[in-house]
């Protein structure tokens, strides 16, 4: 007997204890639901911060001109408005160096990085100071002008062609290889790859160019081309009939055809190099979210449409491009490697230096 009672003691101690401890009680299992749902609820009613709400100050180091970089910041401000943008314009090649200086002293100022061409990107990258980011915006940019990393992602289309003054040449120029014939003996002019982005990504695509190479910059140096620093020099020099043609970017010669001046711009039959502006976050940044709000803006359909009403072909697909420019797949592209690029480009820039000095 007493055995048994024993027994069912036992038993009942065991049965509370599995109801209390193993969840097989509908009670329990309810009541823990309940408390998911609980912890889910209050995940989803956490308020989301909205863009427009985001606080603070950022610093973008860029190579755009002036007026186009406040006009950006100003498209910017429209949609997060407590969001100041400091900014650090120069050429893509200072701006870098500016950058590098900061690393070693350990105190690098800038938050996102917008200059000329992804060679750049790929050096900065390599040197461990840029910052993954997937922005929400992508769709619609060509997969080509996302680095796979996400690291930086091209922003606009920018090709190189020439600009020449119709008041000083006669007839014009139909690629690259004309500018190194005698109608143009020593009245052109180039930017150089020791200071602009895109003259140096131009530098290392057109010397590995069957039709061009490194023999063409020879004929050039020969037929007494000039080399000043970036395109707006190329651009106030032709406008004001010093030179009768140079080379550069697109959207620089047609805004100045568009304001009156007696330029036309030509899409060289050789093709065109192209650069894409890309955007990035630097490592260092201690204003993550407000630079990637930053970044998603440049990268939308209002970022694009913006670039686009302020000459540039917008790289996002579906943003008509401006008027007097090629969208991207009516382009005759002069492309070649990034990486290969990337790892030739001091190599490039010091036999340009050897050849111009």
């Amino acid at each position: 007997m007493k055995k048994s009672l024993l027994a069912k003691a036992v038993a009942v101690v065991l049965v509370a204890a599995s109801l209390a401890g193993c969840g097989n009680s509908k009670t329990d299992t309810n009541q823990a639901d309940k408390t998911e749902n609980t912890a889910e609820n209050t995940t989803s009613q956490a308020p989301e911060v909205k863009k427009e709400d985001l606080k603070g100050t950022i610093t973008l180091y860029t190579s755009q001109p002036e007026e186009d970089a406040q006009k950006l910041i100003d498209g910017f401000h429209e949609e997060c408005p407590n969001i100041e943008v400091e900014v650090f314009r120069s050429g893509t090649e200072e701006v870098v160096s500016k950058v590098l200086a900061e690393k070693q002293a350990d105190s690098v100022l800038a938050d996102v990085l917008l200059v000329a061409d992804s060679v750049t990107f790929e050096s900065l990258k390599e040197q461990d100071l840029m910052m993954s980011y997937e922005s929400p915006e992508l769709k619609g940019v060509p997969e080509e002008f996302i680095d796979k990393d996400h690291m930086y992602t091209g922003t606009k289309v920018i090709s190189t062609g020439i600009i020449y003054n119709t008041d000083m040449v006669s007839e014009a120029p139909k690629g690259f290889a004309d500018l190194a014939k005698d109608t143009f003996k020593d009245n052109t002019i180039m930017p150089s790859p020791l200071y602009s982005g895109a003259a140096a990504y131009n530098l290392g695509v057109m010397t590995r160019n069957d039709a061009l190479g490194w023999d063409y910059y020879e004929a050039l140096k020969e037929n007494g081309v000039t080399v000043d620093k970036g395109n707006g020099a190329i651009q106030k020099s032709v406008v004001a009939g010093e030179k009768a043609a140079g080379v550069i970017v697109d959207y620089m010669a047609v805004r100045s055809k568009q304001e009156g001046a007696p330029v036309e711009f030509v899409y060289p039959e050789e093709g065109s190099p192209c650069v894409t502006e890309p955007i990035g976050i630097l490592k260092d940044t201690k204003n993550e979210e407000l630079a990637k709000a930053f970044v998603d803006y440049v990268l939308s359909d209002k970022g694009q449409e913006l670039a686009a009403s302020i000459g540039y072909t917008p790289i996002k697909e579906g943003v008509k491009a401006p008027e007097g420019l090629k969208s991207i797949s009516e382009l005759k592209t002069m492309t070649y490697d990034i990486s290969e690029l990337y790892k030739a480009r001091e190599t490039d820039k010091e036999q340009f230096s050897s050849l111009f000095q």
